[in-house]
């Protein structure tokens, strides 16, 4: 039952929930950008290059041998530089959105942890810390003014 107890603990926490929550939008994640590189972006790079699909490119090093009955004795040897080519497009277009989307976060975290900033509702924790050194200032200046005087 102790293990039991420790497990529902460590559910409950949040760390298994968070990490669960993560992989479920990573998975929805990458299929987003699987679908905007091989059906959004490769198809305009085919058309631009007379039609070439690029995970079938390669570079043929020894052809497959077949028999006189066409069954194949001795398989092809190649290196299929067109799905690294995909495969490195893929990896540039989740590189470059995930920067866009950590970008974007930045930009709405220091926009909410601006005090000053009126149209975003400061977090309670930013806004006490906020005061405090307000408050913090404005003793000091008190204090100063108190000993040049």
């Amino acid at each position: 039952m102790k293990l039991l107890k420790e497990f529902k603990e460590f559910a409950v926490k949040g760390n298994m929930m968070d990490m669960a929550i993560g992989i479920i939008i990573g998975a929805a994640f990458n299929k987003v950008i699987d679908v905007l590189a091989k059906q959004v972006l490769l198809p305009p790079l085919a058309l631009l290059s007379d039609g070439l699909i690029f995970q079938d490119e390669k570079l043929v090093l020894r052809d497959a041998i077949t028999d006189a009955s066409g069954v194949v004795t001795t398989s092809e040897v190649a290196i299929a530089y067109g799905a690294l080519f995909e495969v490195f497009l893929d990896f540039l277009i989740i590189g470059f959105t995930v920067f866009i989307v950590v970008k974007a976060m930045n930009r709405l975290r220091n926009k909410a942890q601006d005090t000053k900033d009126e149209t975003v509702v400061t977090p309670k924790d930013i806004q006490l810390l906020s005061d405090l050194k307000d408050l913090m200032e404005e003793q000091n200046q008190l204090l100063k003014s108190k000993i040049s005087n």
